[in-house]
Order: structure tokens, then C-alpha cells, then sequence
């Protein structure tokens, strides 16, 4: 199994469109970033778990699933790269890889300690954007699709028939 664990204001500091929205309101970008990471774990498979640093905000931790996707809030005096380095060392095993989505080096270096792999913003964003682009082409291919049925026949005989099946004379 696959596990990824996304620096989520890593992230939205990062991607252009998400940066755009955190100026007027972080909030908004936090719920893109979630329906983005939600469609990339639907189309991969993969176990995603979105970390969002609350280490200046009073009150407890907070986890909560949105979509398929886990979203965790830190808890008070706890950062997001502590949270991420936990979750790496618990999941990483031998049946699970687990990959942390950050642009931060020294938090890179950390959870390289731990047997985790890295995938830097740059390169999560140009995987959701062409999973974005795959999935347009599939919806737009499968809109294409047209009926063959299993007994080749002409168009007019196929007319024929279906005039037959309505009752039409």
C-alpha cells in the first residue's frame, strides 16, 4: 500500500492557483487543496493524509475525513513537520511505502532517516495536474463512445429495429 502525507500550507504556498486564493481567503485554498489531493487518491488508489500546521491556534487536534482523503489539524505547540515525522515512522513497514509531500529540506532529510520517500510541491502539483488532464481525456473518450452492438449490422437495419422495439410503424 501506498501512503501519502502532504504538507498541506507547504502545499498551498506552493501551487500557483492555491497561493492566488490564500491572500483573500486560506480557508478556501485549504478546501481546494483537499478536493485536489481527493481526486488524485481516486484516480491512484493511494492512502492520502492531509497535515495542516494549527501550532499558533489554541485547542486540541483535530482529524476528520474529508472525501477519502484523512485531514489532520495539529494540536496546540504542535507543528506539522512534527506530526508528519510521527506518522511517517508509524506507518513506514514493510508492506507500506510511505511518501511526504514537502518542499521543506530539512524536513526531507528527516523523514529520509525513517525509510520514507520524498516528493517535493513542485512535483505532487504537475502529478495532480495531469491526472486532471487523464481524467478529462477518459470523461471525454467514454462521452465519445458509442454503441456497437454484438451482431454487426447497417445503420439502416439497426433503425429498423430499434423503430420495432418502440412500438413506431
Amino acid at each position: 500500500m501506498i501512503v501519502l502525507i502532504v504538507d498541506g500550507y507547504n502545499m498551498i504556498g506552493a501551487w500557483p492557483e492555491l497561493k492566488k486564493m490564500k491572500t483573500s481567503d486560506l480557508g478556501q485554498a485549504r478546501d481546494a487543496l483537499i478536493e485536489m489531493m481527493a481526486e488524485y487518491q481516486s484516480y491512484t488508489g493511494d492512502r492520502i493524509i492531509i497535515v495542516f500546521d494549527a501550532y499558533h491556534v489554541r485547542g486540541l487536534a483535530k482529524k476528520q475525513k474529508n472525501y477519502n482523503v484523512e485531514v489532520i489539524f495539529t494540536k496546540e505547540n504542535e507543528t506539522a513537520d512534527e506530526r508528519i515525522e510521527r506518522l511517517a515512522g508509524e506507518l513506514n513497514d514493510v508492506r507500506t511505502q510511505v511518501y511526504v509531500a514537502t518542499s521543506d529540506y530539512a524536513e526531507q532529510r528527516t523523514i529520509f532517516g525513517q525509510g520514507a520517500f520524498r516528493k517535493s510541491a513542485r512535483e505532487l502539483y504537475i502529478e495532480v495536474k495531469n491526472i486532471e488532464r487523464d481524467i478529462a481525456r477518459d470523461v471525454s473518450d467514454q462521452n465519445k463512445t458509442t454503441y456497437q452492438p454484438k451482431i454487426p449490422l447497417k445503420q439502416e437495419m439497426r433503425e429498423l429495429f430499434e423503430k420495432w422495439r418502440r412500438g413506431d410503424k
